[in-house]
């Protein structure tokens, strides 16, 4: 008790926080200032759920301020190097210098470099220089802020795309092995969510598939369109580095090719203002915002379903559906996917406004926007994929609750089946049609003003005029007479259209993600 007693005197007592050992005997005081200092601060400040609740490591890291700034200080030092090998006064040992400080940043002394300077790029120029006297003339030679930023929010976005891909493509491989398996269980379609003519468990599944396959391709495109803003000085212009190399426009050419090359990129775009242009980050963010709208009505028809108890997201063994009703299956991770859905299509409209209010060369309204909206669009993205990657590989089936569902409406979709099998043993069509008729309005008064069962097959073979097809009912209604030709189509998409596309992630499609729920 003796810990609580001070730890509530610690929290009562604000001025304790700024003390130190002699405050109380033993230095007892001080650790546990040390213990609130590191939680108390935690607690107090908002925490993006994003990051804090769902996303994973590696999409975290890659927007983190760690890979920012150690991107920053590689992008100095591909400068330098190319700088030297065309011939500026950069020297070998400035060179080494600034690589074996490459990822030793001093986070708080850059803040408080910022603090006075009130310019990030610059308060970092200071810091990198701080711990690399030797290099320090030439850190930064020639170059603009967006040298480093915009650059190193191209390879965030190169390398977001990268994480996304092979996660993207286990949800497309999982759904396949499920579309695959029930290819050929009948289930009712719903149009207008009403039911409809029968398809097959596996072939709904193939119409979520080939949305994920439009994203996969526009994914890759994004990522393949995706170029280096380069070496181009403040406005776009090259100016500085064309006066570095004394009018030398092939060095100057040489330079950004070189560092493009170096940062891991094919091209560089030709023309730019003081930033690339931000229709780059619309093209970007919109297959994002184009998969969370797919991810949605996907996961919305899986809660549909749900409702139906047709079929079912995994459910842990001690998960708990409702803190009062102890019954219920919530699909859970199916909301999550619709909530944060809904936010990665929200997030386009930011790209879209900020390319579409840019003045000339550059206005620096982007930037704080640019902040938020492209980090959290990659970790929405990342979040929902590993999400729905959960729930395809533990998806549920309950085929003999479909067959039930089935059976309650096939009458209705039979009509037509027992019209044409009458004619083909002789009767009217129109005289049938009429019988039909009749007998289903009586039926459909059962099953909606008396809460009955469908009794229209019961109606059908107690009427003498159907005989001549009674031996024939049980055919006639097989469910699978009714599905046409979905089997085959399932087949023949996976063959064609899926399986190819997954052949560039081959080695990491057997991967499995730690879902935090």
């Amino acid at each position: 008790m003796r810990f609580s007693a001070e730890y509530i005197t610690l929290l009562q007592v604000s001025s304790l926080w700024a003390c130190g050992s002699s405050v109380l005997e033993g230095g007892l005081l001080v650790t546990h200032v040390s213990v609130m200092d590191t939680f108390g601060d935690e607690f107090n400040k908002y925490r993006s759920p994003l990051v804090s609740r769902y996303a994973s490591k590696e999409m975290a890291y890659n927007f983190s301020d760690k890979k920012k700034f150690t991107t920053w200080r590689k992008l100095w030092i591909y400068l330098a190097k190319a700088e030297k090998a065309l011939g500026l006064p950069v020297t070998e040992a400035q060179v080494a210098e600034m690589e074996s400080h490459a990822e030793d940043i001093d986070f708080a002394m850059a803040a408080e470099e910022e603090s006075k300077l009130r310019h990030d790029v610059m308060a970092h120029v200071h810091t990198f220089a701080h711990c690399c006297p030797t290099a320090a003339p030439i850190i930064h030679l020639g170059a603009t802020s967006c040298y480093v930023g915009d650059n190193t929010d191209l390879i965030m976005l190169r390398d977001g795309f990268d994480i996304l891909l092979p996660k993207l493509a286990r949800v497309i491989d999982r759904l396949s092995n499920f579309a695959e398996k029930y290819a050929g269980l009948p289930t009712l379609g719903f149009t207008h969510y009403q039911p409809a003519q029968l398809t097959t468990v596996g072939k709904r599944a193939c119409l979520w598939l080939q949305d994920l396959a439009m994203d996969m391709r526009n994914l890759q495109r994004a990522r393949e369109d995706l170029r280096f803003r380069g070496v181009k000085g403040t406005t776009g212009t090259q100016a500085s580095f064309l006066q570095l190399f004394q009018g030398d426009h092939d060095k100057v050419e040489d330079l950004d090719r070189m560092v493009t090359e170096m940062a891991g990129f094919k091209k560089a775009y030709m023309v730019t203002g003081q930033t690339y242009s931000r229709k780059v980050d619309i093209d970007s963010l919109s297959p994002l915002a184009s998969m969370g709208a797919t991810i949605h009505k996907i996961c919305t028809d899986i809660r549909l379903l749900a409702n139906l108890k047709e079929i079912e997201e995994p459910f842990e063994k001690e998960q708990i559906g409702s803190s009062a009703m102890p019954y219920k299956r919530n699909p859970m991770r199916c909301e999550r996917c619709c909530s944060l859905a809904r936010h990665l299509i929200a997030l386009l409209a930011d790209p879209l406004q900020t390319a579409s209010v840019q003045w000339l060369e550059r206005t620096l309204d982007d930037s704080a926007n640019r902040r938020i909206s492209l980090p959290e669009s990659f970790l929405t993205a990342d979040i929902i994929l590993s999400t729905l990657q959960n729930i395809t590989e533990g998806l549920v089936v309950y085929p003999k609750v479909i067959e039930r569902h089935i059976h309650h409406e096939l009458p209705f979709m039979a009509t037509e089946n027992i019209i044409m099998a009458m004619v083909k043993a002789g009767g009217n069509r129109q005289d049938c049609h009429e019988k039909i008729r009749v007998l289903s309005q009586q039926a459909a008064t059962v099953v909606k003003q008396e809460g009955g069962d469908n009794d229209l097959l019961a109606r059908v073979q107690a009427d003498p005029y159907f005989a001549p097809i009674l031996g024939h009912l049980d055919n006639i209604l097989d469910p699978k007479t009714f599905i046409g030709r979905a089997p085959q189509q399932v087949a023949r998409f996976l063959s064609e259209e899926v399986r190819p596309l997954l052949e560039p992630y081959k080695a990491e499609i057997h991967v499995k993600i730690e879902l935090e729920l």
